[in-house]
Parts: structure tokens; C-alpha cells; sequence
């Protein structure tokens, strides 16, 4: 297998304005989709090629909202502009679309070649593909919540032609029927098969499907005007969802909990592969907790920390989250310089210093530093959920027995008096936001969760961007892309 998994690697991204990507002499070895082994790489080289991706997706979904811009312990905070929504034609963020299309490059090739290996188990080729139509609907649907139009392309590049890379912008309206197709063919290729591939959430299934279906589809509902119809197809797919429930907080995070009962579909990290991101950028430095202590006066000194500071949780998280009751508001550890107890948080305290995000945050490794190779889930049960909440709040039903399902398991033993009643539909909705702010912080779910609501929650709840500023709800796109492509057009309002 070896030998496969180094010709699949050495397959060249093509960088360019178009597509991002640079042809080389041959994209598709012409010998390599001849066994079921060679197949069988291509399917984990896809699953390790997309991790490289997953930053982009977590910026891209949370930055802009309003978690983060409050204090770090470092003094050179990221993405600065877009925290501000400080975006414009000099300033592209996730520019040449991300490189999302090197990655569907290798989907797409998978997607026309694979069906023509012989597989021993025709089953396991039909799973395969359920997965990596469903990972193609997911890039897709990332890429239409950020810039709207965007290129289609299905085909894997097989020949040096840079005109055939020169594509127009699809209407959103399309992009959307192009994720919708995909995830009907995932779910055919699924058909009856609810397990997970070698037993793993790191790899895609039928429930990553069913879940991502009735995200998309509510979606399509609320922001592109699909209505009843699309939120009846996202209330059905999220009732199909068996297999998985909430688990206790006790037993969620961290890397001796990766195998928990509630997550669905997970990023994998792993020693001597690739760590994940939150340890650079929402820790901090030993040096930078010398003398400080955390919220009840304990002293940080000792305290195993390994990365940086570069996103610092926003006040109005900090008031939100405060509720000593709520197992959540532990979800990061808040750190002083005065050494008193600051329980409840204080808006404009000056002692406060900065957060350590606890969610995912690692371990003390055998070598005394802090490891942070946890999986994180790009879909878990809660999202189900509170998703089907929204579906048929959208549809005018009660959902307060889904947010108090979530809710309960946050309040454990102290649930009572904190029960929701259902409200009207914008009660509801609120409540829904209110709640999936708490659950899915540093998840990357938040930008899109506001937007996704529909009329101005985004505006309302994001206090850097202005309802006469809505154009950028969507991305620019970069100068140099649209000298290289006259066929491109900037996205409308820049």
C-alpha cells in the first residue's frame, strides 16, 4: 500500500486564480486506480488532506461572530480585521476560495474512478462512496455559506489545460442543488447502512449525511427562500438520525473521550501526525500566567499551557456563559492578576487578563508538555438537536422539549427552574441561538448559526457589522483572482 499512498501524496495541487490548482504533466496516474488497495488509499489520503483544511472551516464559521475580541495574553492578536468585519476588495480573507477546489480535486477523482475498481466487498465501495459524496456536499456547503456564487466542478483535472479551468461563478441557487444531488447520492450509496467505516467517527457516514441534510436544508429554507418544503426534507432527515445521544459532560471532551456516544463525524489528530489548532491559538505561554491566578485566587504558575494567545473570548460570552449552574461555563478558565475571587465575572474588570479555552485543550504528555491531539467533531448529537429545534421552530412547532434536552444535560441535578417554555417563533429562535452560543463555543458554528436565523439576528447580536453593510455577509474575492479569470465577477455590493 505504501507505494499508493506516496503516489497519491505526490499529486500537486494546482495553485493558480481559477481553481487554485497548477497542472503538472499527468493529475491522475494512469495506473493508479487499479486496486481495490490503491482505492482504499485514495480514501484515507482524501480524510488526511481535508484535516489540512479544518482552520479554514473553524475561521471561517466563527471568527466573524461575536465570540471573540476580547483580551489575550499576547500581544499580537489574529485576524483583527475580521473579528471587525473589516472586509473589502484590499482585504480578501480566504483567498483563491480557500483552495477548497485542490481538495475536491481529490473527491472528484475518487468520485469517477473508484466505481470502476473491482472490490471484493461491494459494500465497502458503496460505503466509501456515501462518504465522500457526503464530505463533497460538506466542502460545497461551506463554500456557499462564504461567498454565495462559486464555481462548480465535479471533475477531477485530468489534463493540462488552463482555459477548462476558467469557470464562471454559479448562482448560490445552484450551488445549493449541486450540494442537495450529492447528498441524495450519499445517502443512496449508504442505503441501509448506518455504521460507522472500522467502527470510527473520523471517517464519514450515513448519520454525517442525515446531519449535514438538515443543516443544509435549513439553510436553503431560511437564506435562499426554499421555506416549508426545505424544512420539512431538514425536520425529516434529523428524526432519521439513530445511534447516538447525548453524553455527560463528564465524559465528553478530551483525548480519553474521543470514542464518546455523541459525536457523530470528527476531525482526527493524532501523536507523530498532526495536532490540532486551539493549543496555538486560544492557550497561552507558561511565561505569560507568572503570577497570575485563576478565578478563585488559585495560582497559574504551575499551570501546563503550550501554545499561544491569539483569540480572546469576547465579554459578552463572558456574561452570558456565567451561570455557576451550567456545566458549560467552564468551557474556558478565566485568569486574573490580583489574586481575589472574581465569581460572578465583572463586565470592565480591570484584573481580568485573558481566558485558556478548556474544551480543547489536551493533555500533559509523558514528555511534561501539554499534547493537543484531540478529535474534534464537526457534528455532534446536540447540533442534531438543537437543529431539528430550529426545523420546526421554521415550521411553527413547539421545540422547547429539544432545547431542554440539550439544556438538561447542562444543568445536570440543577435543572429545575431552568426549563424552557416554548414562546413565540422569534422567542424561540433567540432561545435556540442563546443556547447553541453555549453549546458549540470554539466549534466554528456560531458566524454561521446567525446568519443561517435569517432576518437580523446577525446584525442585532454582531456589534462590528451593520444591517447596511449585508453584502458582507458574503466574501470578497481577491483582485489577482478576477485579473486571471475574466469569466469572474466580485461578489455583489463590493
Amino acid at each position: 500500500m505504501k507505494k499508493y499512498i506516496i503516489l497519491f501524496v505526490s499529486i500537486v495541487f494546482l495553485i493558480s486564480c481559477e481553481l487554485d490548482m497548477k497542472p503538472e504533466s499527468d493529475l491522475t496516474y494512469n495506473g493508479f486506480w487499479d486496486t481495490e488497495e490503491a482505492a482504499k488509499a485514495a480514501h484515507v489520503g482524501i480524510y488526511a488532506n481535508f484535516r489540512n483544511y479544518h482552520s479554514t472551516i473553524w475561521r471561517m464559521g466563527e471568527v466573524r461572530a461575536d465570540l471573540w475580541g476580547g483580551a489575550t495574553f499576547a500581544n499580537s492578536p489574529s485576524d483583527l480585521d475580521l473579528i471587525e468585519n473589516n472586509i473589502s476588495t484590499s482585504i480578501v480573507y480566504f483567498s483563491n476560495w480557500a483552495n477548497f477546489y485542490g481538495l475536491l480535486h481529490y473527491i472528484n477523482d475518487f468520485i469517477k474512478n473508484a466505481p470502476e475498481v473491482e472490490f471484493s466487498n461491494e459494500q465497502d465501495l458503496n460505503h466509501m462512496l456515501g462518504q465522500v459524496y457526503g464530505l463533497r456536499a460538506f466542502v460545497y456547503y461551506t463554500m456557499v455559506k462564504a461567498w454565495g456564487d462559486v464555481p462548480i466542478s465535479t471533475e477531477p483535472l485530468l489534463e493540462v489545460d488552463l482555459e477548462t479551468l476558467k469557470k464562471p461563478r454559479a448562482p448560490k441557487t445552484e450551488v445549493m442543488n449541486q450540494i442537495k444531488s450529492d447528498i441524495a447520492k450519499s445517502l443512496e450509496y449508504f442505503g441501509n447502512d448506518n455504521s460507522l467505516w472500522l467502527g470510527k467517527t473520523i471517517y464519514w457516514s450515513k448519520a454525517a449525511t442525515l446531519a449535514l441534510k438538515g443543516d443544509a436544508y435549513i439553510w436553503s429554507g431560511k437564506v435562499l427562500g426554499g421555506g416549508n418544503a426545505d424544512f420539512n426534507e431538514a425536520k425529516s432527515a434529523l428524526e432519521q438520525i439513530a445511534g447516538f445521544e447525548l453524553e455527560s459532560y463528564s465524559n465528553l471532551w478530551g483525548q480519553v473521550n474521543e470514542n464518546n456516544i455523541e459525536f457523530i463525524f470528527t476531525v482526527d489528530y493524532q501523536k507523530d501526525q498532526a495536532s490540532n489548532f486551539y493549543g496555538s491559538w486560544t492557550t497561552t505561554r507558561a511565561v505569560d500566567l507568572v503570577n497570575l491566578t485563576d478565578e478563585h485566587g488559585n495560582p497559574m504558575d504551575n499551570f501546563v499551557v503550550n501554545g499561544l494567545s491569539r483569540y480572546g473570548v469576547s465579554e459578552k460570552v463572558l456574561l452570558m456563559m456565567d451561570d455557576t449552574l451550567d456545566q458549560r461555563r467552564n468551557t474556558f478558565l478565566r485568569v486574573y492578576d490580583d489574586g481575589s475571587v472574581h465569581v460572578p465575572f465583572q463586565a470592565g474588570d480591570p484584573s481580568y487578563q485573558g481566558s485558556i479555552l478548556n474544551k480543547f485543550l489536551g493533555v500533559i504528555g509523558d514528555d511534561g508538555t501539554r499534547w493537543d491531539y484531540n478529535n474534534v467533531p464537526l457534528y455532534r448529537y446536540a447540533d442534531v438537536l438543537l437543529l431539528l429545534a430550529e426545523a420546526k421552530n421554521n415550521l411553527n412547532e413547539d421545540p422547547s422539549e429539544l432545547i431542554n434536552l440539550v439544556r438538561a444535560r447542562a444543568y445536570g441535578d440543577n435543572f429545575t427552574g431552568h426549563e424552557y417554555i416554548n414562546g413565540t417563533k422569534a422567542e424561540n429562535t433567540q432561545a435556540i441561538l442563546d443556547e447553541r452560543l453555549k453549546e458549540f463555543f470554539a466549534e466554528g458554528k456560531r458566524w454561521w448559526d446567525l446568519v443561517r436565523a435569517g432576518d437580523n439576528y446577525v446584525f442585532e447580536e454582531v456589534a462590528t457589522l451593520d444591517a447596511d453593510e449585508a453584502y458582507k455577509i458574503y466574501y470578497s474575492i481577491s483582485e489577482s483572482m478576477l485579473a486571471n479569470d475574466p469569466e469572474l465577477k466580485q461578489t455583489d455590493g463590493y
